[in-house]
């Protein structure tokens, strides 16, 4: 799928109103932590990793960055593409 797909399909699930900004950075900070959260129980607890739930929580991040930039009409798939472009001149010996 491409990334512009799933900006637009995604955005069919945007509820929201003036406020639909504030939403959205909450909820991706919210996911975030989820994220972050089952990372320390899996370096620091010794907690199994949970892939299927990192796949889901990974997924809602995705959601909220795809209608944060939908929200800004920004492209998302120009935004990953210009990520790559600024990574591989950041870090031109890296593996590939």
């Amino acid at each position: 799928m491409e990334f512009n797909d799933y900006q637009k399909a995604a955005n069919r699930t945007l509820f929201g109103t003036e406020t639909v900004l504030t939403n959205l950075g909450l909820g991706l900070a919210s996911e975030t932590g989820q994220i972050t959260y089952m990372m320390k129980q899996y370096s620091f607890e010794g907690a199994q990793l949970d892939k299927d739930a990192l796949t889901h929580e990974i997924g809602d991040a995705l959601w909220y960055l795809s209608q944060i930039a939908e929200w800004a009409d920004i492209d998302f798939e120009n935004a990953a593409t210009e990520n790559l472009a600024a990574l591989n001149k950041r870090y031109p010996d890296a593996k590939r």
